[in-house]
């Protein structure tokens, strides 16, 4: 018999699912989004939060609400071969193309590149990626119970340090908030909505909801109206948290420029405000708080990616893929941070709008019977814009077609531009299936 979670419990889950979200890559994103909105935080902070916040907490429920088993099984509501084709994607994103790396990363330009000069070159990013995967590597072949102590040890350490400068730069902000940037002086709060997309939290939530799923479970709560609530419950929790620190390092990077000036990326804001604040003995602490946390986020992603394409190739070892994974991440994270970022956006401005229509589909599920044609429309004309939107981020721009885009699709000059082509493509698909349907009953009323 399911049993009801207790409050406890329920805490404690949504405390989990806060500190499965709020990694130390995602420190980086916020603060950089306050120094360039400036006086236009608080409009780009509520966009963010949205994409930030806000779907990866809903996505976290539709997976619930679905009852699939794993991502690959919800995303072949559409057809197989599209399961298999965005798992793969997800993961490589969520994975060895930007999550990982990043990781090692965030870690280099907060807690090395503060000390060193200018001319330092490319050298120490080189050796510093190659022990840091290293390091990682090993840990994902031999786990290791100390890495889920250091963990729980280390997040409330972190997140303390965290809030702790996140409250002095409100209480003592270092300056005045400056006025904001091109891209933040018109449609700020979409700026914002689309900056939250650099988390890669609403992909990564559609996998962290097995998690929630078989902790829920295991507490003795199986009936479907009460994994629900409780998840419901606990992402009220998270959402909460995320959007609190959230808000606060916005804020504290928007009132950074006036003294620090404008920086190259989040990770370098808060290195120097953690300077400004607390001195060098503060930047030493914030370095090592973070690469560690990094270090556990590296090894739980090589872990999580190495065991799913294992299972797809099972003539290929966890441990080589483990292997293939470091090492590919080395590479990637050579290319810089900021650089990194910015070879990401474009897929993400491909792969987002696509995950966020799954994830309405899901809910609207019954609404439609789960006709596959609704999710092929659907996602097919979502595709098509979102497509379009990835090379346009990636510079590769056609002027007639955006011209065309920009004149009749209504909320393309604001990112959302899909919108209204998933909603045609889903209804498209249903009239289509209902078409199908009876000329299958007429086919067969012939035969008979």
């Amino acid at each position: 018999m399911s049993q009801k979670a207790p409050v406890s419990f329920v805490v404690t889950i949504g405390f989990m699912l806060f500190a499965l979200f709020f990694g130390a890559g995602n420190l980086i994103f916020p603060p950089m989004l306050g120094q360039l909105a400036g006086t236009n935080v608080w409009i780009a902070n509520a966009g963010f939060l949205v994409t930030g916040v806000g779907l990866p907490l809903l996505a976290i429920t539709a997976f619930v609400f679905s009852g699939a088993d794993d991502l690959r099984s919800l995303a072949s509501r559409v057809h197989p071969v599209f399961g298999m084709v965005f798992t793969i994607v997800l993961y490589l994103a969520i994975g060895p193309f930007f999550a990982i790396p990043r990781s090692g990363n965030v870690s280099f330009d907060i807690g090395i590149k503060p000390f060193l000069s200018e001319q330092a070159g490319p050298a120490p990013l080189i050796l510093f990626t190659i022990l840091f995967f290293a390091i990682a590597c090993f840990l994902s072949l031999n786990p290791m119970k100390i890495i889920h102590v250091v963990g729980k040890i280390l997040t409330p350490i972190k997140l303390t340090f965290i809030g702790i400068i996140a409250i002095t730069a409100i209480i003592y902000p270092i300056g005045a908030l400056q006025a904001p940037q091109a891209d933040y002086t018109s449609h700020v709060f979409f700026k914002g909505f689309q900056e939250g997309y650099l988390t890669l939290d609403a992909l990564v939530a559609f996998v962290f909801g097995m998690i929630i799923v078989n902790a829920i479970k295991e507490k003795g709560v199986t009936a479907k109206k009460r994994v629900l609530a409780t998840c419901a419950k606990a992402t009220m929790i998270a959402g909460l948290l995320l959007a609190l620190f959230y808000t606060a390092l916005s804020f504290m990077g928007a009132s950074s420029v006036e003294k620090l000036g404008y920086l190259e990326n989040g990770a370098e804001v808060l290195a120097k405000v953690s300077n400004y604040y607390f001195g060098s003995y503060g930047a030493i602490l914030l370095g090592l708080m973070i690469t560690v946390a990094c270090l556990t986020t590296s090894v739980g992603l090589i872990t999580a990616c190495s065991t799913f394409f294992h299972s797809l190739f099972p003539k290929i070892s966890y441990k080589k893929f483990a292997v293939i994974l470091s090492v590919f991440s080395t590479l990637v994270a050579n290319i810089g941070l900021t650089q990194l970022i910015k070879v990401s956006v474009p897929i993400l401005m491909t792969m987002y709008p696509i995950a966020i229509s799954l994830l309405f589909l899901t809910f609207l599920h019954k609404a439609f019977n789960g006709r596959p044609e609704v999710y092929q429309g659907s996602l097919f004309f979502t595709f098509l814009i979102s497509l379009f939107d990835g090379l346009k981020a990636a510079g590769v721009e056609n002027s007639f077609v955006y011209h065309y885009f920009s004149q009749y699709l209504p909320l393309y000059d604001v990112g959302l531009g899909w919108l209204l082509p998933s909603i045609i493509g889903g209804v498209c698909g249903y009239m289509i299936s209902v078409f199908r349907k009876n000329m299958y009953h007429v086919q067969k009323q012939k035969e008979a």
